[in-house]
């Protein structure tokens, strides 16, 4: 009984990590595919919409995603889907997308803001640290209280 209050928190922390680990790495990707200077004109080939929520009375959050297509310098035919981008895009329009060359090409079509980017992973960062702080502590805590009982 006693393992379910190290193995719970334990888990917390675990997709804490992980969630951070992924904010890093795309705050990473989009900074790689904005400094390393490579454009293309990319179609539009579909937007979507994906929905989460809206069972027992909780909010519904919707988000919105766009399917786009280029042709990299060295003549590798680009397709990737990104989130979050403008509701102005629909199919079929033409945006510039930047992108950082190698094994993996990695785009974006969202337009450099690396402040943005910056402020937004630390402050995910400090929130997830916030969480795993909160459950080392409760782990500490309940091991020093069933202690002294």
């Amino acid at each position: 009984m006693d393992a379910m209050f190290y193995v719970i928190p334990g888990l917390i922390m675990t997709v804490a990590f992980f969630v951070a680990y992924r904010v890093v790495r795309r705050s990473l990707q989009l900074r790689g595919a904005w400094n390393s200077g490579l454009t293309a004109e990319a179609r539009c080939l579909r937007m979507f919409t994906t929905t989460h929520g809206g069972a027992n009375d909780t909010s519904v959050r919707t988000t919105l995603h766009h399917v786009y297509e280029f042709t990299a310098r060295d003549g590798r035919a680009v397709r990737f889907e990104e989130e979050n981008g403008p509701a102005t895009v629909v199919e079929g329009d033409i945006v510039t997308v930047y992108y950082a060359q190698g094994h993996e090409i990695t785009a974006t079509a969202q337009r450099p803001s690396p402040v943005k980017n910056a402020a937004g992973a630390l402050a995910m960062v400090g929130f997830l640290g916030v969480i795993v702080v909160f459950c080392v502590g409760f782990m500490v805590t309940y091991h020093s209280m069933s202690l002294h009982i």
